[in-house]
This record gives structure tokens, sequence and C-alpha cells, in this order.
């Protein structure tokens, strides 16, 4: 009876380390804060800044662009990029597929 118990503990306590995963660990991107519409390249006259802000009031999404890479990943957060629209900026966060879950956001010289 002691060993099927011990056993089950042992079962029971693998199972949980097994599940137990260590918290992700934010990253820094580097890119434009675009729209989901226009991506890597703004087609409308006036600038990428007003551009991104033109589709974002059409229904796109905010995202970031990263030349350097040519890969566009979705923003978590839709709020904070608004003020950075068309902009150089560095995005503090974790990504997961093509998303980034954003926890910072600063401009890039």
């Amino acid at each position: 009876m002691k060993k099927t118990v011990m056993l089950c503990l042992a079962v029971l306590l693998a199972a949980g380390m097994t599940m137990a995963s260590p918290k992700a660990e934010g990253k820094t991107f580097v890119g434009n804060i675009s729209d989901s519409m226009c991506g890597l390249k703004h087609m409308m006259p006036g600038g990428d800044k007003a551009c991104t802000i033109e589709c974002v009031e059409g229904g796109s999404k905010y995202v970031l662009a990263d030349p350097a890479s040519g890969k566009v990943y979705e923003l978590s957060d839709q709020t904070k990029p608004a003020e950075f629209a068309g902009q150089k900026v560095q995005v503090t966060g974790v990504l997961k597929g093509k998303v980034i879950t954003v926890d910072s956001i600063k401009a890039v010289k």
C-alpha cells in the first residue's frame, strides 16, 4: 500500500513539474509603427504617420514593421502605438507566433 501511494505521489510530482513552464522573457524589437494594411511600405501621400493614422481609422491595426528583416509583427496593445505612428521605435515584449505582447514602446532616433 505504501509503495502504491509513493508511486502515485511521484507520478503527480513529475506531471506537475512537466506542466510548469518558466515565464517567457521579454525581447526587444526595433522597427516602425505602421498599420496592418500597409505593413512595410506606405502608399498614401503625406508621409508614414499620416498614412498609418488614416489606415488605422479605416479599420487597420497598429503593427511593428521591421524593414531590416522584412517582417511585420502584430501588436497586442492598440493604444500605446498611436502616439508613435510612423516613427521608428523600440518595442519590448514577448513574441508568440506573429504577435508581440507589448510591455513598452519608446521612440528611437
